[in-house]
């Protein structure tokens, strides 16, 4: 964007294009999607719906444990992107890992059907044939989360992420859904690279999101967007 100012005015400053920059944020003009990223501000930040029996699940938690960080979600929110509507849905409970057989145990006895990360062989075996169950495992420290409806929940940065590497519970969500899924995030939302790549590499798995991105195109689209700024 510098480089852009000095054809219109040689001698301009960094300090009055970093002015600049800063007011075209505020305006909504372009929006911040990393260090020194911008797109142009026709995206939204998204915000999932929260199902009624989150928000319950999630009253209940806090009054049991009212300090306990968690995240809860429902892999319904994919639905949104995907040709392929499956017909079972998770309803996600994560929490710190020291809490997640305390969490577990205390939802039994809340009579709720849960099941504690579960394998590949216990979802085809119990879980196919309900259309909800719920599931808790583990919130991997620092995961970018988001404050909705009262409670914590995931942000599209975090289900991107969890989407490329949790292939079993998302096994519905996997091949052409996946590259679909993918696009239309980056097509509609904000997508904060740098947010999503840091959370990768929490989960150990950054340089293959980065191969996966640039496979499906979608860092290259980005960077032509950023170079017309």
């Amino acid at each position: 964007m510098f480089e852009f100012y000095q054809t219109i005015d040689p001698h301009v400053k960094k300090s009055t294009v970093n002015w600049r920059i800063y007011k075209l944020v505020q305006l909504g003009i372009i929006k911040r999607i990393g260090r020194g990223k911008f797109v142009l501000g026709d995206q939204t930040t998204y915000v999932p719906d929260i199902p009624k029996k989150l928000k319950t699940l999630n009253n209940k938690l806090k009054k049991k444990v009212p300090y306990l960080n968690t995240c809860l979600w429902t892999t319904a929110i994919y639905n949104e992107f995907m040709l392929h509507q499956p017909g079972n849905f998770f309803l996600i409970v994560e929490v710190d890992k020291d809490a997640v057989d305390s969490i577990f145990y205390l939802l039994k006895e809340l009579k709720y059907s849960v099941f504690l990360d579960p394998s590949k062989e216990i979802l085809n075996k119990y879980m196919t044939k309900e259309k909800e169950s719920w599931i808790v495992k583990p919130l991997v420290t620092e995961a970018p989360v988001q404050k909705v409806s009262n409670l914590y929940t995931t942000t599209i940065e975090k289900m991107l992420v969890d989407l490329f590497c949790d292939t079993v519970i998302l096994d519905a969500q996997q091949g052409a859904e996946k590259d679909r899924i993918f696009k239309g995030a980056f097509e509609k939302y904000l997508v904060h690279e740098n947010k999503m790549l840091r959370y990768a590499d929490r989960r150990r798995k950054k340089k293959q999101l980065i191969q996966y991105l640039n496979e499906i195109s979608i860092f290259r689209q980005q960077n032509r967007k950023n170079a017309n700024l």
